[in-house]
């Protein structure tokens, strides 16, 4: 199937939304510099990670859905 340039769009924002939220995933599962970040910037970019996955999350359905 041939995606409309808007869906293009979309699925081109998932792609790239998933790499940052790996990445920083990555960085908070696996860096040793993670650990050295005070508790309340730790669980700011905990939030953040978990917003990220919903927002790809959303995006996802909405490519389902084309």
């Amino acid at each position: 199937m041939e995606l409309q340039p808007h869906q293009q769009r979309v699925v081109d924002e998932k792609t790239e939304l998933d790499k940052k939220a790996t990445a920083l995933s990555n960085f908070i599962g696996n860096s040793p510099i993670f650990e050295t970040l005070d508790a309340a910037e730790q669980e700011r970019l905990k939030q953040q990670n978990d917003v990220m996955w919903q927002y790809s999350e959303i995006l996802g359905a909405r490519i389902a859905a084309f």
